[in-house]
């Protein structure tokens, strides 16, 4: 059984879809219940919950809601995410506390509240979603900090979890094409194309990643040939 938030789109939506093809029953987690809902009514075994992720009783009452609904939580992956853009001498304390409320506190809570599941079970899969922006991007002081303390959040809790057979790594996707980038171009003043044309440009791969492409290496992370691998961050970005 798995928990994904920010379910609704982008990255989410595609580990959501993936995970139920490939067998689990899936609770698609979002701050808005319609998107959640779209993705739930495309699975075998779907349920959409709405969940403020910053909100401590809105992350326990979502996970005690998936419990009792499936009986298990085996896989949460935190997609959850917001960008709140500006150089340093513009952003706001808003800007700065609503990006790392949402990415690392929201992350904090889930994880907390999944372990109290999975402790006793002796199995856990824990995913977090972090960014190649996390090795510093212009303009993202707080969502590249974000990013970066959610590596160093899956390092810890591997080690602390590790001993009840929980795994938990972090995933950092590059260029991917999704409403969060789109935004970004336009925050820029770039044309929506010609960004995704010159970030093709500047990958190896030359191509922009897909959110499936994202999702492969999640699903990875939460299947049994990942079992012995804890602790890590994989990123995702066509290239080194």
């Amino acid at each position: 059984m798995a928990l994904v938030t920010g379910g609704g789109r982008g990255i989410g939506a595609a580990t959501c879809e993936l995970l139920a093809q490939e067998g689990a029953a899936v609770a698609v987690c979002d701050l808005d219940e319609e998107p959640a809902q779209a993705v739930a009514g495309r699975l075998e075994r779907g349920l959409a919950v709405a969940c403020d992720v910053t909100q401590r009783q809105s992350v326990e009452s979502t996970v005690a809601r998936v419990t009792d609904a499936f009986g298990a939580l085996d896989i949460l992956v935190c997609c959850a995410g917001i960008i709140r853009d500006n150089l340093i001498h513009k952003m706001t304390d808003e800007d700065w506390t609503a990006v790392i409320d949402t990415h690392l506190k929201g992350s904090f809570l889930c994880a907390q509240a999944a372990q109290q599941v999975m402790v006793p079970r002796r199995y856990g899969k824990i995913v977090f979603l972090s960014s190649t922006s996390a090795l510093g991007n212009r303009g993202q002081t707080n969502y590249s900090t974000a990013k970066a303390g959610l590596q160093g959040m899956a390092r810890t809790l591997a080690i602390e979890l590790g001993p009840f057979n929980i795994n938990v790594n972090a995933v950092a996707p590059g260029f991917i094409e999704t409403r969060m980038t789109e935004a970004t171009a336009r925050r820029m003043g770039v044309d929506w194309d010609e960004f995704k044309r010159l970030a093709a440009e500047r990958t190896p791969l030359r191509r922009i990643g897909q959110p499936a492409d994202v999702a492969g290496v999640i699903a990875f992370l939460c299947s049994e040939e990942a079992s012995y691998v804890s602790g890590q961050t994989i990123y995702v970005r066509g290239g080194p």
